[in-house]
């Protein structure tokens, strides 16, 4: 696991380094000059020309820290200070001091771009205003020049917390980022402007962002987990799935979340589906109990319908419901039903959403103080979805999706996994997580009713609602990587992504064995 920070939090951990542990901001600047130098000459030799791009705050003296320690080395290195010597920071003039000490050479504007390297040490995690002037025509020179750009902690003119593009921004190969990944490095299209991020280690205790519920935090492949085995177990050990999916025609949704779950570990699978369904689901997913309703205009279901549904609610351990439903009168009656009938832990995905957001009244039953069972209920909208459940524009929620998704958790009892090309996942009193696996290939029909059955299928196995929902996105965004990898982004469908479950449980079986 590691800690993600936003440019407040980053700000603060470097204070309070020197404040509480007695180690001078001089000391961390050191520490991340030498490693970014370590980068550059470990991936370009010292037969270079490096171009230091240095602002006036105290990222301009990481850059021009970066090229003593170059020059020590044996690289041309050359400086050019970007803005007024007088508004440079202490730390930064103490910099530029001991640069003229060693004769580096030190331009006042940047009128040559001809270097193998640059290094972007304009702004880092400070900037908040729009770029202009002097600062943009810098920027895009270097956009356009050939040189390699290393940009020191952040991308310059990339907002740190929310990653959007300040007026413009520098397009880096490499970004070294100190002690903590950004958020911005993380969002898009931040992450576009990044280039390979390189997070280095500069001295910061970890304490300053351990055990903190307000926190960002994100997954690496060594925090992959899959439930425990019960090798003495049998079908109804690994736990079982009803899957309340699929109206007339959208029986593909039934079946993708079905098979996930199945797929996952779980070790039985009964869905309520429309009656058109039935016989495709036999033939396709013969492992599968399939039960069945009339998808007709009738609003209300029968005696005979409801007491099937009943009997899945009572058998089941887990219940996923939405993929494919259709937001009927009569699919509304069935969402209200589970809701009022069953306090078994729930996934609510798709049109069973967009019938939560129509009928304020169900919604208010998640509310906290309002779950009487305490169920465990996991949300799984995409954007536009998650826009409709708020009743805000999606335009308005995107610009601070973390600010609406913390406050929606806040207002209701649930695990909110807010799907977007960075998955966000939210809890009261858990930490926030930004899930950085997956790619654009899985930008495809019936991939979010992939994700419902895994998350069903991990609650299944007895995983909390939101270590589910944290590992089931992970584990997800993981698969379509496979996916990806032993194809292409074009070729993904979504049961590609199923089917790279095999070899993603492969390496994880390898792993723990080892």
């Amino acid at each position: 696991m590691e800690y993600v920070l936003t440019a407040a939090e980053m700000k603060q951990c470097d204070e309070q380094t020197t404040t509480e542990y007695g180690i001078p901001s001089l000391v961390l600047m050191e520490r991340a000059a030498l490693e970014t130098a370590r980068i550059i000459t470990g991936r370009y030799g010292t037969d270079i020309s490096v171009g230091i791009v240095a602002g006036s705050g105290n990222n301009g003296g990481d850059g021009i820290a970066i090229a003593r320690i170059l020059q020590e080395s044996g690289v041309s290195v050359q400086i050019h200070l970007i803005g007024e010597e007088a508004k440079c920071t202490e730390q930064t003039r103490m910099q530029i001091r001991a640069a003229r000490m060693l004769d580096i050479p030190i331009h006042y504007g940047m009128d040559n771009y001809l270097y193998d390297v640059i290094v972007d040490a304009i702004f880092g995690i400070g900037i908040s205003r729009e770029i202009e002037g002097k600062y943009k025509e810098v920027i895009e020179g270097i956009n356009e020049s050939h040189a390699i750009v290393v940009s020191a902690d952040m991308p310059s003119g990339i907002h740190t917390d929310s990653g959007k593009v300040m007026g413009c921004a520098i397009e880096a190969d490499i970004t070294v980022t100190y002690g903590y990944r950004k958020l911005g490095q993380l969002l898009y299209p931040g992450t576009d402007y990044t280039g390979e991020l390189i997070c280095v280690p500069i001295g910061i205790p970890d304490k300053l962002v351990e055990n903190t519920k307000k926190g960002i935090v994100t997954f690496t492949k060594s925090d992959l987990r899959f439930p425990k085995r019960n090798h003495g177990g049998n079908k109804g050990t690994f736990g079982k799935v009803l899957v309340i999916a699929g109206s007339k025609n959208m029986g593909g949704a039934c079946q993708l979340a079905s098979t996930s779950a199945f797929r996952i570990g779980s070790g039985m699978v009964r869905i309520y589906t429309a009656w058109d369904n039935r016989e495709s689901l036999l033939r396709k997913l013969p492992e599968a109990i399939i039960d069945t309703y009339a998808d007709d205009e009738q609003e209300g279901l029968s005696e005979e319908e409801t007491d099937r549904l009943q009997k899945g609610i009572s058998w089941a351990d887990v219940i996923a419901i939405g993929p494919g439903l259709s937001t009927s009168a009569k699919a509304g009656t069935i969402l209200s039903y589970v809701l009022e009938h069953s306090g078994k832990p729930m996934v609510i995905d798709a049109d069973a959403l967009n019938l939560l957001a129509q009928k304020q009244d169900l919604l208010q039953m998640l509310e906290h103080g309002r779950n009487p069972v305490r169920r465990e209920i996991i949300l799984t909208p995409h954007l536009g979805e998650f826009a409709r459940l708020l009743q805000h524009p999606v335009s308005e929620i995107s610009q601070n999706i973390l600010k609406y998704c913390r406050s929606f958790t806040q207002k209701y009892d649930v695990t909110l996994v807010c799907k977007d090309a960075r998955t966000i996942v939210t809890r009261k009193l858990k930490m926030t997580y930004l899930n950085t696996s997956g790619n654009d290939g899985m930008a495809t029909a019936g991939s979010g009713d992939v994700l419902t059955g895994m998350i069903a299928g991990l609650l299944a196995q007895k995983m909390d609602s939101y270590e589910a929902a944290v590992m089931g996105t992970f584990i997800h965004g993981l698969a379509g990587d496979i996916a990806k990898e032993r194809s292409s982004a074009y070729y993904i469908m979504s049961q590609d992504i199923i089917w790279s479950l095999k070899y993603l449980t492969e390496e994880y079986k390898e792993a723990d064995n080892s």
